[in-house]
């Protein structure tokens, strides 16, 4: 898929489950080498904020991209945007402004329906809209990915209360590129052993199959594996399968199986197409946006001094002069940056 876009939105990674588990580490590693070389990174409380630990919900996730993950130098800020009509809403604005200066953003377990609830029509989404559109990446675990479905499944209400099947009206991510989708994670769960199954996220495959008819005829079921990411990658038009399980998509009578490592193109997925990048927000968030987004890319950018000592260590390198390559990164780390190495040369990260 060629694509030639008015902007272009950033990378999402959806969790199966296991945000926190090893392979969830490849997951956000796989993000953190499609965004900026400094992520910023926001995690918002949201979807566990009804819970009395929901600050130590998020700050364990955020514990976690700090010590596996350092070598990108992350930046962590929590965002405790927990409920509407408290001091913690996600309508406020001081709340929810570290969104507007972050390049990944991150919301974690909790409950799909108290998600949707609480971010619905809320200014934090409306900033977690417009810093996608212009390049930030997602990562979305199995709540929140339930929660930004086109019809969210109410799994605790189902699951644990006994209500009657249904599905909820979610937050409808997708609906503004062409496309009806519902995220299915833990798809091959077994918690429940030989006696109970827990698959389709607790569901199991015949009350399911129930489910199913419950929706229009037009939803894409998108089904995610445990320790299984799936990632949305606009640069090159395409979705794709990271980690140990696999990706089952259902449309109509068809089912797909995409292992990790296998891709698709968006357009394959169906009527795929870019939205009007103020679509969902408001002109004030969207200027708010924009703002940040120009004070926050000049601060990423080195000055030539910078750039002029990363060259001549390149050089150096390049003539295995190895004691003046370390005296040139000595001297590029004190005045506030990092220079990474890679196979295609090097990257430069602010401290």
């Amino acid at each position: 898929m060629t694509n030639h876009l008015p902007f272009q939105p950033g990378p999402i990674a959806f969790f199966g489950s296991g945000e926190t588990a090893p392979g969830g580490q490849k997951i956000f590693d796989f993000l953190f080498q499609l965004i900026s070389p400094s992520p910023r990174v926001a995690i918002l409380e949201t979807p566990a904020g009804f819970e009395l630990n929901s600050p130590l919900v998020a700050g364990n996730v955020g514990d976690f991209i700090e010590r596996h993950l350092r070598n990108y130098n992350p930046e962590i800020q929590i965002v405790p945007a927990r409920k509407k009509g408290t001091p913690f809403s996600p309508n406020d604005p001081e709340t929810v402004s570290p969104i507007l200066k972050s390049n990944l953003i991150f919301m974690g377990p909790g409950s799909p329906s108290y998600a949707v609830r609480q971010l619905r029509d809320s200014l934090a989404w409306e900033y977690i809209l417009a810093r996608h559109h212009l390049g930030a990446g997602l990562a979305f675990s199995s709540a929140a990915t339930i929660a930004i479905s086109s019809s969210a499944l109410p799994v605790y209400e189902i699951y644990k209360v006994g209500q009657d099947l249904h599905w909820i009206p979610g937050l409808d991510f997708f609906g503004d590129y062409g496309l009806q989708m519902v995220f299915i994670p833990h798809w091959n769960n077994q918690d429940g052993g030989e006696n109970l199954d827990t698959s389709r996220c607790y569901m199991g495959k015949t009350r399911f199959a129930e489910l199913l008819d419950l929706l229009p005829q037009d939803q894409i079921i998108i089904g995610i594996d445990e320790n299984t990411g799936l990632i949305f990658d606009f640069q090159k038009g395409c979705a794709y399968g990271v980690g140990q399980g696999k990706i089952t998509i259902l449309r109509g009578s068809g089912q797909q199986r995409i292992k990790a490592g296998n891709e698709i193109d968006l357009t394959d997925l169906g009527d795929f197409q870019l939205c009007d990048p103020q679509s969902g927000i408001s002109s004030a968030s969207w200027q708010a946006a924009l703002q940040s987004q120009a004070i926050t890319s000049a601060l990423d950018l080195p000055d030539e001094r910078i750039i002029q000592l990363a060259e001549r260590r390149e050089n150096a390198r390049s003539g295995s002069d190895w004691a003046l390559a370390d005296q040139l990164r000595d001297e590029i780390e004190s005045l506030g940056w990092l220079i990474q190495d890679n196979p295609d040369g090097y990257h430069l990260v602010q401290k």
